[in-house]
């Protein structure tokens, strides 16, 4: 299996979803694609080939975890 790239979607809310993707550019262009067209949800396929719709007008940011940093900087981070 390819190596999965974690990617996490703040949303207008108090809530943050978090997804492991394998190709991270192809679902950026595709969340640029839906919020160009004005579609109303986002799909977004994870690793595990579960579908997930989202809300498009409810988005606010879009993290894609960098190769450089493959693991989490902060408190606890090894």
């Amino acid at each position: 299996m390819a190596d999965t790239i974690k990617v996490r979607i703040g949303m207008q809310m108090a809530r943050e979803l978090e997804f492991e993707v394998d190709d991270a550019e192809a679902m950026v262009k595709s969340l640029e694609k839906a919020l160009g067209n004005g579609d109303a949800l986002v799909w977004i396929a994870d690793s595990k080939g579960h579908r997930h719709g989202i809300a498009a007008s409810k988005i606010a940011f879009l993290e894609v975890q960098g190769e450089e940093h493959p693991f989490g900087v902060g408190f606890g981070s090894v």
